[in-house]
Formats: structure tokens, C-alpha cells, sequence
């Protein structure tokens, strides 16, 4: 791989995966768009680990808190997660959905539904489900409120994402308006729940690098670049977010998502 090819995958992803856009329709398509080789195993795994960086350090005190909290310690000053005690095992109960589908599903996510129709497709009709759940949410709920019916429709909602375009962040956050959560908070809680999901599959990943003989020499610098870059952008992408969603809506990525989607059909079928 080339620098530069290094350097645009790792802003693809660091921007993709925390945006309600989809990493792996965006990772998928840009080899197919630009001509590039697929960039094989290594540097997707250093891509996960990237983007768990990121999450990891922008939600550090969240994490300690969440985490203190859930075994019954007094730690942390966020109003929202000091009301809500539970939150780690509403976070781990949400989390097995994913690790159940994600297991079964695997070698199909991630050779099968490679496909630009299918790609396309997810683009579309989640983007058109995030713009129901804009016009039907009451936006009246955040953190503190959060119960095990949320956990397990966002969940749920989350396991969806297996199938490439459908966007991690975009289907949770969907299903977290559609629970009547506020967009940050939805966004909040979407990005937690990736922490345990991006590094299982992290975790998944490089076991199966390590079957393969490891991280060839030719590669290292590739790998690390790969880290460096996506939890940087990751991080900025993370932050100008959750901003925005104090007074923005999802309707630009709405629109985003089905003019791509509609693009790659497009393009796919004058092929």
C-alpha cells in the first residue's frame, strides 16, 4: 500500500465509522471507486484498533465512572450517568446481540454481502429510517433515563450493522430517537456501546492475523500509520458530533446516505 492510500483508508475510517454514514460501505467502496487493491487483513485490524483508540480516549472518565459505578463505587461528576448506575449492565446486555450475530454471521459480512447492491441498498433503507425516526421522536430522554427495553432494542439495532453499509452509529442512534433518547444522547450511548463491539471485533481480527503467520515486516509501517491517523480523526469526528447534535438533526446525513446509495446502484449497473 501506498502512503497515500494509507493515510485517505484511515480519515475514511476515522470519519465513517462515528458518523451515521458506515465504515464498511465507505472502506468496501473506495478501492472500487479509486482502483485500489483491497487492503487486505493487517491494516483493517489496524484500522479497528484505531477507531478503539479513539472511543476509548474520549470516553475515559465515562468509562471509569460507568465502570465504578457498576460495581457500586461513588466516582465521576456527569449528572446523567450518576442517575443511572446501571449503565454498564444495560451496556453489557446490549452488547451480546452483536458478539451472537457477529459470530454466526462473520465469514458472510465480511466476503458475500461485500457487494455494491447490497451496499447501496442498506445505505438507502437505513437512511430512510433515520429520517422516520426524525420526524417520530420526541427527543424528551437522555442517559439518566436509559432502561433494558433501550439496551436491548439499540442492541439489537447494533447487530443489524453486521450487514456492510448499514452503519454502526447510524442504525444505534436510529433505534435510540425511535426510544425517544435526545439525538446527543443517543449518540452518547451508541459510541459507548461500540467501545466493547469494535474491540471484540479488534480482538477477532488479529487472532485470526495471528493464525495467518502475523503482521508482516513490509507492513508495520502501514499498521501503525493505519492506528495513528483513524484514532485521531476518529476522535475529532467524535467530538465535532456530539456538538452538533445539540441543535442539529440527522437530515444531512439522510440525505447523504441515499445519494451515495443511489450513486453506487448507478454506477454499478452502467458497469
Amino acid at each position: 500500500m501506498s502512503l497515500l492510500q494509507v493515510i485517505v483508508l484511515s480519515i475514511v475510517q476515522g470519519i465513517s465509522e462515528f458518523l451515521p454514514i458506515s465504515s464498511s460501505a465507505h472502506l468496501a467502496l473506495a478501492p472500487w471507486l479509486l482502483g485500489w487493491k483491497d487492503q487486505g487483513l493487517t491494516f483493517d485490524i489496524a484500522l479497528h484498533f484505531g477507531t478503539l483508540l479513539a472511543v476509548l480516549a474520549y470516553f475515559f472518565r465515562d468509562w471509569v465512572q460507568i465502570i465504578a459505578q457498576g460495581f457500586g463505587l461513588r466516582w465521576g461528576q456527569d449528572e446523567q450517568l450518576t442517575r443511572n448506575k446501571g449503565l454498564l449492565w444495560l451496556l453489557a446486555i446490549a452488547t451480546v446481540p452483536v458478539g451472537v450475530f457477529g459470530f454466526v454471521l462473520k465469514d458472510k459480512a465480511e466476503q458475500e454481502w461485500r457487494n455494491p447492491t447490497l451496499i447501496a441498498s442498506m445505505l438507502v433503507g437505513v437512511g430512510l429510517l433515520m429520517w422516520l425516526a426524525e420526524r417520530v421522536s420526541r427527543r424528551k430522554r437522555n442517559l439518566s433515563g436509559v432502561n433494558i427495553v433501550d439496551s436491548l432494542a439499540i442492541g439489537f439495532a447494533q447487530a443489524l450493522a453486521i450487514v456492510p453499509g448499514t452503519s454502526r452509529s447510524g442504525i444505534t442512534i436510529t433505534a435510540g430517537l425511535f426510544r425517544d433518547l435526545d439525538r446527543a444522547s443517543a449518540a452518547r450511548f451508541s459510541f459507548l456501546l461500540s467501545t466493547p463491539a469494535i474491540g471484540g471485533a479488534a480482538l477477532a481480527a488479529f487472532m485470526d492475523l495471528m493464525e495467518q503467520g502475523g503482521i508482516e515486516p513490509g507492513m508495520m509501517t502501514s499498521f501503525v500509520t493505519g492506528i495513528v491517523v483513524s484514532a485521531l480523526s476518529g476522535c475529532i469526528v467524535i467530538a465535532w458530533f456530539l456538538r452538533y447534535l445539540q441543535r442539529g438533526s440527522l437530515h444531512f446525513f439522510v440525505g447523504y446516505r441515499i445519494t451515495l446509495g443511489l450513486l453506487i446502484l448507478a454506477i454499478h449497473w452502467a458497469e
